[in-house]
């Protein structure tokens, strides 16, 4: 009897185990990975200028924002009218840091995502004189790129705004999705 115990006992916890075994290799109900999905971001260029948002609803409509919230969200304002959120992250943040990208005239590679107003750049292009120029900040001492002006990360010197000349007629392949 007391065998019968033992391999009964056994049995039960070796197909209980087989059960959370297989059951945890499962994906939960409704998430399943989904093979046709869009991907979560398109990649794209848009031009205009960067501007404050609380410029843009007062101008626009009338809205006066409180004055602790003036130049806390910068947009990129097309020339139809239309109106982006930057991302403030690592190269979002440069147009609050400096006054000289903003109202004037850029282009950006931006991500942008389906279900959100804003967008996050990737590369930001000024234009002087007819001409496109890729912008970033540059030391030149540990010759590394950065994208908002502050002390150099790696040495802790100074560092310059850089324009890098796009040549003309010259069309850049957007980064894989």
């Amino acid at each position: 009897m007391r065998f019968l115990r033992t391999s009964l006992f056994g049995g039960i916890t070796l197909l209980l185990g087989f059960i959370l075994l297989t059951a945890c290799r499962q994906p939960a109900w409704g998430l399943e990975p989904k093979t046709d999905e869009k991907p979560a971001y398109e990649t794209v260029y848009i031009k205009g200028r960067i501007v404050w948002m609380s410029d843009v609803l007062e101008k626009r409509f009338g809205v006066k924002t409180d004055h602790d919230s003036v130049h806390t969200q910068a947009v990129l304002e097309t020339s139809t009218g239309e109106v982006y959120p930057l991302v403030k992250d690592l190269r979002g943040r440069g147009f609050w840091m400096d006054k000289r990208l903003r109202d004037v005239p850029v282009e950006l590679l931006v991500r942008r995502y389906p279900t959100a107003s804003m967008i996050q750049v990737i590369r930001v292009y000024t234009f002087q004189k007819s001409k496109k120029y890729e912008f970033d900040y540059w030391c030149d001492i540990c010759s590394i790129p950065m994208y908002e002006l502050k002390e150099c990360e790696c040495c802790q010197g100074p560092i310059r705004p850089r324009y890098r000349l796009v040549p003309a007629g010259e069309t850049e392949p957007l980064p894989e999705k």
